[in-house]
């Protein structure tokens, strides 16, 4: 019995050790806001007063467990309990950061090809602009060329009916025989040599005769006849080019002359007078009589 006595009296020295050692981290805990105080540190009511007059302190954690705020022999489990929410923030705030990335790249891509895609466009608007103000400048080129041309054109035509006297030839016959003399042939000749490659011309052939009447009209008649005869014959003249008037005794007025105030002068030779006339096509054409030599013995007017 003594025996069974002397074991249980260590059993509760140590127990009461064990109680002692598990206690002392609590009393710790309790006795530092006292250690503090006896250090000089304000007092708990008055840090109160003091924290409840300046800023809100934030709320301490809730009362877990058998040991309190400050649990010495937390396990992994416990730990895991109080970090899993933080974790759980942290990879949500990495989706969201992800997502925002993911769409702001989306966002930039689509940005840069809208504005590749406008500046595309301003390119070929440039282009088409370029190329349509080089056709207006070509068509207004050609529209002016189109004008000066039309200009000269009205011109010319204007001008065909507007004929100016170049030179003029006298043919003298003998009496009232047609017959050309070899003097009047070289003339002739040379004033229809005169007449190649030339254009807009015509030639007017007044005829004369002393004969009086009827009879000076056909005689001079006869004259201008055997001078076209021979133009048309020897030097290939159309005949549309050839205008002819019997005149007979009668005088054509001088150029210039209106027949006023003078006498008419009177006729003692068969003589028959050609004067070559040009209008603007000839001018336009080159074809100036200037250029061309004058026939023999024709008169420059």
């Amino acid at each position: 019995m003594k025996s069974t006595k002397l074991l249980a009296v260590p059993r509760y020295f140590a127990a009461f050790a064990l109680a002692s050692a598990l206690a002392l981290p609590v009393w710790a805990q309790q006795a530092q806001p006292s250690a503090t105080d006896s250090q000089g540190a304000p007092s708990s009511s008055a840090q109160q007063a003091s924290d409840q007059s300046t800023t809100l302190q934030p709320l301490a954690p809730p009362k877990e467990g058998f040991w309190g705020r400050v649990n010495p022999f937390a396990r992994k489990k416990w730990v895991k309990k109080q970090t899993d929410p933080i974790n759980d923030r942290l990879s949500e705030l990495d989706q969201v950061n992800a997502r925002n990335a993911s769409e702001i790249k989306d966002v930039d891509a689509r940005a840069q090809a809208g504005i590749k895609k406008a500046q595309d466009s301003a390119d070929t608007a440039s282009q088409v602009a370029t190329s349509a103000n080089q056709m207006a400048m070509n068509a207004n080129n050609t529209a002016q060329q189109a004008s000066s041309h039309v200009e000269k054109l009205n011109s010319t035509v204007n001008g065909l009916d507007q004929y100016s006297q170049i030179s003029n030839l006298d043919i003298d016959f003998r009496g009232a025989n047609p017959a050309l003399t070899d003097e009047a042939r070289t003339k002739l000749d040379q004033f229809a040599a005169g007449l190649a490659g030339r254009e807009g011309y015509i030639i007017e052939l007044d005829a004369q005769s002393p004969a009086a009447g009827s009879a000076g009209i056909q005689n001079s008649q006869r004259l201008a006849e055997a001078v076209e005869r021979y133009l048309v014959t020897a030097h290939q003249i159309p005949i549309y080019r050839m205008h002819s008037v019997a005149l007979g005794n009668a005088t054509a007025p001088a150029a210039g002359d209106q027949g006023q105030g003078q006498m008419p002068t009177r006729v003692r030779t068969s003589t028959v007078h050609l004067r070559l006339m040009e209008n603007s096509l000839a001018a336009s054409s080159g074809s100036s009589p200037q250029n061309a030599p004058a026939a023999a013995g024709a008169e420059q007017p």
